[in-house]
């Protein structure tokens, strides 16, 4: 799971153009909104479609699951994993 939340952050410097963030110093289970790294609903959606080309998992945008999901890179691995065993 280690791996898998490290590619995340990753993905989200990579996608967000987070220049001055490195993978190392995001916390795992810190907040990704408001506090954390204070993304906003712009940036979930960038998140969202890059999260749905690199590892083909459906989202919905107005879901309360999705919001759920979205709350740490924690949250973001263990959806991964739930929707590559579907």
């Amino acid at each position: 799971m280690q791996a898998l939340e490290n590619e995340i952050k990753q993905l989200i410097i990579d996608s967000l153009a987070l220049e001055d963030i490195e993978a190392a110093t995001i916390d795992s289970a810190a907040p990704l909104f408001v506090e954390g790294l204070g993304l906003d609903s712009i940036d979930a959606l960038e998140l969202g479609l890059a999260l749905q080309k690199r590892y083909g998992v459906s989202l919905s945008a107005d879901s309360a699951e999705t919001r759920a999901h979205f709350a740490s890179v924690q949250t973001l691995a263990h959806f991964v994993v739930a929707a590559r065993t579907r």
